[in-house]
């Protein structure tokens, strides 16, 4: 099981929880997504590594934006 967290920029609210959850939910191999609004972290659990790419074109396609390093 892995673990990786990501900053995503935009999100104001629970319906934009919703998308990214939704969105990077379906990337291949993520078995859980977690957000935390007030501080934009998002954690993903996997089986093993995800794409990054994936992930953060998952967030893109709900309308956020990932925050590089």
């Amino acid at each position: 099981m892995s673990s990786t967290t990501y900053t995503v920029k935009g999100m104001t609210c629970g319906h934009c929880v919703s998308s990214v959850k939704e969105e990077v939910g379906e990337v291949p191999g993520v078995t859980g997504v977690e957000v935390d609004l007030p501080t934009g972290l998002v954690t993903v659990q996997s089986e093993g590594p995800v794409d990054d790419a994936a992930l953060t074109a998952a967030v893109q396609e709900a309308g956020y934006e990932v925050v590089s390093g």
